[in-house]
């Protein structure tokens, strides 16, 4: 499902000296299904100016705050996309929905459960789309493996053991000097950020490939790399339902791990890995033991081989960034479809609500308490076993 044109987007933040602006704008606009017209894309002048020169941007609509641009571009623009820092998602995306925007906010959503909830309510109030970017969700074989999981291929789904390790708060520059995270990312309020950067990546897979929910978890927290003003380490157990239990680990003080984002899934009649290093993968084991390996070519595969994942031929791995434009072509098809059919619901069965988002918030804050009471903790969903 294509537009005639490209849809046009205004970003706030993402600037040059951001860490995910450019796997943003290169994305929007991989598929020729979005063009970024606009922006307020840093609260520094020099790097917003510069920004909007590399990127093309005409200087007429290079704001110099958020709120000028969408008071601006009120009509002109199809979605705003916020790319702030975490801590300061809540305003502008509160503001743009109630400015009648589409908006498109990078994970994760907010800080707090009780900002995610206020997100949730405006964009209920407004009826305004409120999309949630998890990239890794886009990877081709990702969604195979979710094919496989809702076909029974697994049976019953009994374990999930996912893992997201890194290096960088333990890893040495090429100058010998230990390599600086942005200021914000060592600053941890009631969630930490480690938390709000990796950990709701693995609850969004969890639900994404499942729909279990958590309800209940016992974790720690640690203090392993250069600063020790921040966690940098997490191991949980989760009980979901459906009798499903999941161990995640996630860490920025993990030595060999570039980002070794792996998910191992567990049914009673097989088996499946992915590994993001490895992308292209998918390693099955039969209620047999015996393994094989499937990719994009495999005969069985149905998801992977689309032709919208298939931007160039088997053999030419996909990666990253193709990940985060398929993403953005299902918020394309979910706002032509609101289009088509104003009474149409936003339940696009590929785009990420910020319900589901609040309720990874929520898995996190529960995460935290454990952590600090060293015991199990209900995590306050409201879901049954």
């Amino acid at each position: 499902m294509t537009t005639a044109s490209p849809r046009t987007l205004g970003f706030i933040g993402g600037g040059l000296n951001s860490a995910v602006g450019n796997a943003h704008f290169t994305a929007a606009q991989m598929d020729g299904l979005f063009r970024v017209a606009a922006g307020c894309f840093s609260a520094h002048a020099d790097t917003n100016r510069q920004t909007a020169e590399r990127w093309h941007i005409d200087p007429d609509r290079c704001y110099p705050n958020w709120q000028r641009l969408l008071e601006c571009e009120r009509g002109r623009l199809d979605a705003i996309v916020v790319l702030t820092p975490t801590p300061e998602h809540l305003e502008p995306v509160t503001a743009a929905l109630r400015s009648g925007y589409a908006v498109i906010c990078e994970k994760a959503l907010a800080a707090s459960s009780a900002d995610a909830r206020l997100m949730v309510q405006t964009a209920k109030d407004v009826q305004r789309p409120l999309f949630v970017t998890y990239n890794y969700s886009g990877y081709p074989m990702v969604r195979e493996l979710k094919r496989l999981i809702q076909d029974g291929c697994f049976g019953s789904i009994q374990q999930i053991h996912a893992e997201m390790p890194q290096e960088v708060y333990v890893r040495l520059g090429a100058d010998g000097q230990p390599v600086i995270p942005q200021n914000w990312r060592l600053r941890d309020s009631d969630i930490p950020t480690l938390s709000l950067d990796l950990g709701v990546h693995l609850h969004h897979l969890i639900d994404d490939l499942t729909g279990a929910k958590p309800l209940e978890v016992v974790a720690t927290h640690s203090r392993f790399g250069r600063f020790r003003e921040v966690i940098d380490n997490v191991v949980a157990m989760i009980h979901y339902s459906g009798n499903l239990e999941a161990n995640l680990w996630y860490s920025k003080a993990a030595f060999g791990h570039r980002n070794g984002l792996r998910l191992r899934v567990y049914g009673d009649q097989g088996s499946a890995e992915w590994f993001q290093m490895e992308p292209e993968a998918l390693h099955l084991h039969d209620h047999h033991g015996q393994p094989r390996r499937v990719d994009r070519a495999s005969v069985e595969v149905k998801i992977a081989q689309q032709t919208r994942y298939n931007r160039f031929k088997v053999g030419h791995p996909a990666g990253f960034l193709e990940a985060f434009a398929n993403l953005y072509g299902d918020i394309s098809e979910a706002l032509l479809i609101k289009e088509l059919n104003q009474a149409a619901t936003l339940n696009h069965p590929l785009t990420f609500s910020a319900q589901v988002a609040m309720e990874g918030l929520v898995m996190l804050e529960a995460v935290t308490e454990s952590a600090n009471k060293r015991k199990w903790v209900e995590i306050g969903l409201g879901y049954d076993q």
